[in-house]
């Protein structure tokens, strides 16, 4: 662990307002970070420029204080570091680990004929000797190891994934120039020391695409616990993409009370019509992870 101690973060993507499943997402990290004295942060990843909503950051910070929420430190930006994200590309290219591709997306779903749009295609290593087009717009894919990357998560046990055989070198800057998600995320963890990621289950097989990157890179691995997922009664992930409604700042206190009992916790019942302070108070003292252990879904 990190000479400063526990650092756990929440890292909302700014495409609209924040919703109750990200709530629960960041009073679980919150929480976690509390419990262990340690520090909370918060890092805006508004890299998917034609999905990030003008002002939405800002208004997923006023939410947040709204409901009590305290961060440590400065939220940062991820558009503000691509020199950052460059460096790390530039050290996994001297490596041999990185490689332009000149595979368009279409091209790839016409070698999985079954998939959807939405699906994540498993990438066949076509340019990993060169890009087949010289010219044009490229990608940039990390190559992923041949052994499998292996790690416990803390609520959802043992994981053990083969990315060559699961989804093959994956990208980590688009062809229209943006960094990808999962190295920025990567970079970010490792620059702002964080020791813990707490965070929905939907990002569990992301992570050991992450471990990949930070052992090529020579950066510390955080713990991982991947919290149960919020879903609505058609097991649909409560998400901006599903149309989730915005949370109500006026009705702050009841919304994390009921939060925490759809977390598990053993909130008392008293405590509805209780003060947002009383109720964040009782958390930080009662807040029990382990009730979650291998619980993936819960339906609101």
């Amino acid at each position: 662990m990190s000479s400063r101690g526990y650092r756990g973060r929440f890292a909302p993507s700014p495409t609209g307002p924040l919703h109750f499943g990200s709530l629960v997402a960041a009073l679980g990290s919150y929480l976690q970070a509390r419990q262990a004295h340690g520090q909370w942060l918060v890092r805006i990843e508004d890299l998917d420029r034609p999905r990030t909503v003008p002002g939405a950051a800002d208004d997923i910070l006023r939410t947040l204080e709204a409901f009590g929420f305290e961060w440590d430190e400065t939220p940062i930006y991820q558009s503000a570091r691509t020199a950052a994200y460059e460096h790390a590309l530039d050290v996994l290219r001297s490596r041999g680990l990185a490689y332009p591709c000149s595979c368009t997306r279409s091209e790839l779903q016409a070698l999985h004929q079954h998939a959807s749009d939405g699906d994540e295609l498993h990438y066949p290593g076509r340019c990993r000797h060169g890009p087949l087009r010289a010219q044009g717009p490229h990608a940039w894919r990390f190559r992923v190891p041949t052994q499998p990357i292996s790690f416990t998560d803390g609520l959802q046990g043992t994981q053990c994934i083969n990315l060559e055989d699961s989804i093959g070198d994956f990208v980590i800057k688009r062809r229209d120039g943006w960094f990808a998600y999962q190295l920025a995320v990567v970079v970010d963890d490792a620059e702002q020391g964080i020791t813990a990621v707490v965070r929905g289950a939907d990002l569990l097989l992301n992570t050991p695409r992450q471990i990949a990157l930070q052992q090529s890179l020579q950066l510390f691995t955080p713990s991982y616990a991947h919290l149960p997922l919020a879903v609505d009664a058609q097991h649909h992930k409560l998400a901006k993409a599903t149309a989730a409604a915005p949370i109500d700042r006026n009705n702050a206190a009841r919304t994390v009370w009921g939060a925490l009992r759809l977390l598990h916790q053993a909130v008392p019942d008293e405590l509805q019509s209780a003060t947002l302070p009383t109720v964040w108070d009782w958390a930080t003292r009662h807040w029990d992870i382990t009730r979650l252990c291998n619980i993936t879904a819960i339906q609101v």
